[in-house]
């Protein structure tokens, strides 16, 4: 252990370089002046300045929203929960009672991989399946989440309001998240392409992609020269605000349902396109010009 606390001890007055920050502030210009000495890369300095915000944060500043919530209902059939598992992509999801405010448990997606044949799903009952939900409220500071996580094996917790109320929820993900930046998932476009195609009506867009370059791919007419230049910045118009994940919006026919977006920026979006402006081919697209 002591060998251990003179290495940190040699680190810290490496990066420090004799400084002695008083407050947050001056550690964060010292960590920014290490940066710039080489001490630590760019990287490095992203996440300490994440570990370093994950304390002012509380569980309501990154929460997914009630509105936003992919769930299912204690009542419903194998057929009915099945395609709401495939259609949204996640591996967790709430499930409620007939009040939207009474949670009763949680469903994992892995846990249906049981159902593959008509016998099961007819046997399906899903207090089997139900794991119990963990709640926490508005209020929780997101460094004490995560240790919470960490200790109790969570991956997800239902926020609550002051009044008990359901208001959204949090994964493990989401916390991480903002120490170590977007982690990358099924909506990850190649840095060669700006749209991918994942089904005949169904793309993949990143959100820096010009209205043009998506007006020429698809042959549409998306408004272009009205103050935005990007698929992001157009929806940041439609909506008026930075939208979170999960919400959407259609404009001229497509549908766009954010697929990954952070509190400064649209990163990803899930598009599905109206079949009279389907574009031919592969659906592959090449980088912004």
């Amino acid at each position: 252990m002591a060998k251990d606390l003179n290495t940190t001890g040699r680190w810290l007055r490496r990066l420090t370089h004799g400084l002695e920050p008083q407050d947050r502030q001056a550690l964060g210009s010292v960590l920014r002046e290490a940066a710039e000495r080489g001490v630590i890369d760019s990287d490095v300095l992203t996440m300490l300045e994440g570990v370093l915000e994950v304390s002012d944060l509380q569980v309501r500043d990154i929460m997914v929203p009630r509105a936003q919530m992919v769930f299912v209902r204690r009542d419903q059939p194998a057929a009915r929960i099945l395609p709401v598992v495939v259609e949204s992509g996640h591996s967790r999801f709430p499930v409620m009672d007939e009040d939207r405010d009474n949670i009763v448990g949680i469903l994992l997606a892995k846990d249906l991989l049981r159902l593959t044949t008509a016998q099961a799903r007819e046997r399906f009952d899903i207090r089997e399946y139900m794991r119990p939900a963990v709640f926490v409220p508005e209020s929780k500071r997101l460094n004490v989440l995560l240790k919470e996580f960490r200790r109790n094996r969570n991956h997800m917790a239902i926020v609550v309001d002051e009044y008990g109320g359901v208001s959204g929820l949090c994964t493990i993900e989401d916390v991480i998240e903002q120490i170590v930046g977007e982690i990358d998932d099924e909506f990850d476009v190649e840095d060669d392409q700006n749209i991918r195609r994942d089904a005949e009506a169904q793309f993949t867009v990143r959100g820096v992609t010009r209205i043009e370059e998506f007006n020429q791919f698809f042959g549409a007419h998306l408004p272009e020269g009205q103050g935005v230049d990007t698929i992001a910045g157009l929806l940041l118009k439609q909506l008026g605000r930075l939208p979170r994940r999960g919400e959407s919006a259609s404009i001229d026919g497509f549908e766009f349902r954010v697929a990954r977006a952070d509190r400064r920026r649209i990163d990803a979006l899930r598009v599905v396109a109206p079949r009279d402006v389907l574009p031919p081919g592969d659906g592959s697209a090449g980088g912004t010009p």
